[in-house]
């Protein structure tokens, strides 16, 4: 069984026992999660729920962490002007781990 879930503006597949780094959420580590947002889910009898069906549907999970990932280096740079800006940047993200998948 799994789901598709929206979180912020990016959507995710997930499945119970899977951890997903999703975009940073209100809450402490150890503390509950309620995806109310699901837009698909596959049973475990091989059916497909879209639409109004899916929307009822609840995933939940605990919170494992709270970080940021690596930083990643952005380069501007025109070779004619000695023009060149060189910036960091590091997106904040909690690790949540899918507990369950209601119907």
């Amino acid at each position: 069984m799994y789901a598709v879930i929206r979180s912020g503006a990016k959507q995710y597949r997930v499945a119970p026992g899977d951890t997903i780094k999703v975009e940073r959420m209100p809450g402490k580590v150890g503390g509950k999660v309620t995806f109310d947002e699901v837009l698909a889910v596959r049973t475990d009898e091989e059916k497909l729920l879209t639409g109004e069906a899916a929307a009822g549907a609840k995933v939940t999970g605990k919170i494992v962490e709270q970080g940021r990932h690596p930083k990643l280096t952005v380069m501007k740079y025109r070779k004619t002007k000695q023009y060149k800006i060189i910036r960091g940047h590091r997106q904040n993200y909690t690790a949540v781990e899918v507990s369950d998948i209601q119907i």
